[in-house]
């Protein structure tokens, strides 16, 4: 029965995917406005209703409705009107639009639609178009000139008919080139585009013991996850890469591009048909290695856990000898977890023993961490020319994050070490910007806070993670330079907790002494947010996910300090400290 649910909708979105008509559903999407925040349709549900006006830079006939637009604004937003903006100009670039809203002085946002799947789904032709959409049931109320905008809303607001629900409108018209050859859409070869899109972006995940799922075994198992697919391609729920791409490059980018996520939603929207060719995705076998990186040159067993069916399971802190006697290098790590289910995140690091260390006697001085596991997460490869010293006799302590659910299950996990064969250059180093003061108000929609940290020597950043629970929203990294410019290093405008990403820069940057570097993040404690576990509540800080965490970690390497300094280090500290 579910199977065949989904190919109704199949057929349905097929048939209706280019011409949506007054009274037609509209699907939901997410797109960021010019100035990088993230705006998803369905988020608006508590709205009466969502106005959305088309734009267009130059466009004199939308400059002469916008007086009349802006009115309208500040006469129903505060009965609970939502009023956005939508630009599908392929030929408008972010910072033009951004240029336009300042010269008009436009603060509604403005959606930026760079793969026009959202325009064309929509059905927009021309600039200056005015569409209502009604939150109850997400129909299109009315679309045409926004004369009609305020009959309109009162009907609506008043919870009676629209009389006058479509208008013809005087903008400039928008191009879309693909709309023009939607016919050509059904020939788009599964075979020789489609598959190997999937096998580029998603079967490393969708697959037999993946993480996803479900697994994209063959075409018919595509085909009948099509409208998902495209529902999590519209929101972009899918790939799971949420940097917004204005500020920064990073080489683990898992964002498609916009030509691909063309082909994927308009071969879905024509049919998703099979077409001439092998099923590529049923051929595609290759051998998934335990081991991402190969087998490592040592696995250390994780003390494995019980972890009961419900309940809250506090923080446990397993310890593990350093087997080796002698010390290493590493150059990657990885860890496998045991459940994944019920796995939400393991924290390495290992201490130098000092019985003269003050609390515990087994952990003295504090050495860096290994591998890190979250969900979604692939080994950790340091950086080129940099390594961590892990020391003979150190002690290796595990965080380990448990969620129940519903099932008791024992995890063992393992972490595996890669060495280098030779010392290297440089010593990887890190910090974490921590806010344990931060307290969110209930029922608020937005609330933002910050911890900073001025670099007191130069440093060359690797990566970056912005890290939140359940009511984190939004995150970034903004470096203020002693030469008084500011950079955005990282913005991500639409965190989602299930995917923990470190954003590794594809080029390094020097960050030198005196750079203070802020780390924001914005929580939605309200009942909008579905995520959140009681909206009612005055949110601290705290380990388990229904409190809050303000964490932003950082990897670099100080460029006055080379390996053999770390090397040094430990030895005189060792000697000084005796044998445990």
């Amino acid at each position: 029965m579910r199977h065949l649910c989904v190919f109704l909708a199949f057929l349905t979105l097929s048939a209706s995917a280019w011409a949506l008509k007054v009274n037609d559903r509209v699907d939901n999407f997410e797109l960021l406005d010019q100035t990088g925040a993230s705006h998803e349709l369905y988020y608006l549900s508590d709205a009466k209703a969502v106005v959305i006006m088309t734009h267009g830079n130059g466009c004199t006939a939308m400059r002469e409705v916008m007086p009349q637009f802006k009115a309208v604004r500040a006469a129903y937003e505060e009965k609970g009107v939502e009023f956005l903006m939508i630009n599908s100009n392929l030929g408008d670039s972010r910072e033009a639009i951004a240029a336009d809203a300042l010269e008009l002085e436009i603060d509604t946002p403005i959606l930026m639609d760079e793969t026009q799947i959202i325009g064309e789904s929509l059905g927009l032709t021309r600039t200056a178009e005015v569409l209502v959409i009604s939150t109850g049931n997400w129909q299109l109320a009315y679309r045409g000139s926004p004369g009609e905008l305020e009959n309109t809303l009162d009907s609506l607001l008043a919870g009676e008919a629209v009389e006058v629900a479509q208008t013809q409108w005087p903008g400039c018209e928008i191009n879309f080139p693909n709309q023009a050859s939607q016919s050509e859409h059904a020939q788009i070869s599964y075979a020789e585009h489609v598959a190997p899109i999937l096998i580029k972006n998603c079967v490393s995940c969708h697959r037999e013991g993946g993480i996803g799922p479900w697994a994209m075994s063959d075409y018919n198992m595509v085909r009948g996850f099509s409208p998902m697919m495209r529902e999590v391609i519209r929101t972009k729920r899918m790939p799971p890469w949420h940097a917004d791409p204005a500020h920064g490059k990073f080489s683990n980018d898992r964002s498609m591009s916009n030509e691909e996520v063309q082909t994927l939603v308009h071969w879905i929207e024509a049919g998703s048909p099979r077409g001439d060719g092998p099923d590529v995705l049923a051929k595609y076998r290759p051998d998934w290695p335990e081991w991402s990186l190969g087998i490592p040159d040592l696995v250390i067993d994780i003390p494995a856990y019980e972890i009961p069916a419900t309940g809250v399971v506090p923080y446990q802190f397993p310890t593990v000898k350093n087997p080796l006697d002698h010390d290493v290098w590493i150059s990657a790590g990885e860890i496998l977890p045991g459940s994944r289910a019920t796995l939400h995140h393991v924290i390495t690091r290992f201490y130098l023993p000092d019985p003269n260390a003050k609390g515990n006697p087994r952990f003295g001085r504090r050495g860096g961490g290994l591998a890190g596991y979250v969900p979604g997460t692939t080994a950790r490869v340091y950086p080129d020319d940099t390594g961590t010293l892990l020391p003979a006799g150190a002690t290796i302590r595990f965080q380990m994050h448990y969620t129940p659910n519903g099932k008791a299950v024992v995890d063992h996990s393992r972490i595996g070490l890669y060495f280098h064969d030779e010392p290297p250059k440089y010593k990887l180093s890190g910090t974490a910007l921590v806010n344990t003061k931060i307290l969110i108000p209930a029922n608020t929609k937005a609330h933002t806070e910050s911890k900073s940290q001025v670099m007191k020597r130069d440093v060359l950043l690797y990566s970056l993670l912005p890290h939140s629970h359940f009511r984190g929203v939004a995150s970034n990294f903004v470096a203020y330079y002693p030469d008084g410019t500011e950079e955005i290093l990282l913005s991500v405008p639409a965190y989602d907790f299930n995917w923990q990403t470190s954003y590794i820069l594809e080029e390094p940057k020097k960050l030198p002494a005196g750079t203070k570097v802020v780390h924001s993040t914005t929580w939605d404690n309200s009942a909008q947010n579905p995520s959140n576990p009681d909206p009612n509540r005055d949110v601290p800080w705290g380990q388990q996910s229904w409190d809050e965490m303000l964490f932003g970690a950082m990897s670099f390497r100080y460029l006055d300090e080379v390996a053999s300094d770390s090397a040094v280090g430990v030895a005189q500290f060792q000697g000084a400290a005796g044998s445990e």
